[in-house]
């Protein structure tokens, strides 16, 4: 009895030394979200392509690999007044397998340099998608519940109306090109988050380490994001997006591709002239 008051004044102490190292900056501390932010008022961009194959494949597994994508995204949260809540609609194009989806856009979410990102931010109106809007994206955002969501929690903070959002998204979208291994994996693939990265870098030259992060779900390969500034130049991540935080595993799976036929960039083959993928 005689030594425990002397180690529960060593845990304060240990408490208060890690507390002042993270409020100094000497920590990394994980990101929250602000929401009832202001829009336009962020410090740059996190493009978030998801690796489709293990959304879908999370939709038929267990319920608690439903949510993910670093806790800014559930399936829940896919809706549109058509269809209704996601998780398991067989009409949701993105995972029926008539056209198979490889890295598919989720998101370019703003970002704070130190302090999180701003969601769901007031705007004073409802923030409404016009069907016209949507139907432009699906080659590239192959659910219409998500391109929904993504206005509605992400595309209000950057400042900009629904048109002049995914305009960007697409614009930074077709700035990176997908390595020709992951256009149309045909059987699963078990790689470090390093040699992603890797790949990504040899054939995008203009990006660099600091700029590209990996995500995963327990051992799956989830999405990759890679920063912009706000005009859409390549830069390096903040404390945000790390991914020692947000892809601890030393190996990851990638799912394979469904259906056949991609494109050059791992989407659905279109004619020369629709050919976005």
């Amino acid at each position: 009895m005689t030594g425990k008051p002397g180690w529960m004044h060593l845990k304060g102490l240990i408490c208060f030394l890690f507390m002042a190292l993270a409020a100094g900056g000497f920590i990394p501390a994980r990101g929250q979200a602000d929401r009832g932010g202001m829009p336009g008022d962020f410090d740059y961009y996190a493009l978030a392509l998801s690796w489709s194959p293990t959304y879908c494949g999370s939709r038929e597994g267990n319920e608690s690999d439903r949510g993910g994508y670093d806790g800014r995204y559930r399936d829940d949260d896919r809706f549109d007044r058509r269809r209704g809540f996601g998780g398991g609609d067989s009409a949701d194009e993105q995972c029926n397998g008539a056209r198979p989806y490889a890295f598919v856009l989720h998101g370019l979410w703003p970002q704070y340099e130190r302090r999180g990102w701003p969601e769901m931010c007031e705007t004073g109106k409802r923030p409404w998608v016009p069907e016209e809007t949507i139907d432009r994206m699906m080659d590239i955002m192959p659910s219409r519940r998500l391109v929904i969501q993504e206005y509605k929690k992400h595309g209000v903070c950057s400042g900009l109306d629904p048109a002049q959002y995914f305009r960007e998204a697409r614009k930074a979208y077709e700035s990176i090109r997908i390595p020709d291994q992951f256009q149309d994996l045909q059987a699963p693939l078990t790689v470090s988050p390093e040699e992603v990265k890797k790949d990504f870098l040899g054939v995008n030259r203009d990006l660099d380490a600091s700029m590209i992060q990996v995500v995963c779900s327990r051992n799956l390969l989830r999405e990759i994001r890679i920063c912009f500034t706000k005009d859409l130049k390549p830069r390096n991540c903040s404390q945000n997006e790390q991914t020692r935080r947000l892809c601890p595993y030393s190996t990851v799976t990638m799912p394979p591709v469904r259906g056949g036929g991609v494109g050059p960039r791992g989407g659905p083959s279109y004619g020369r002239d629709g050919d976005r993928l």
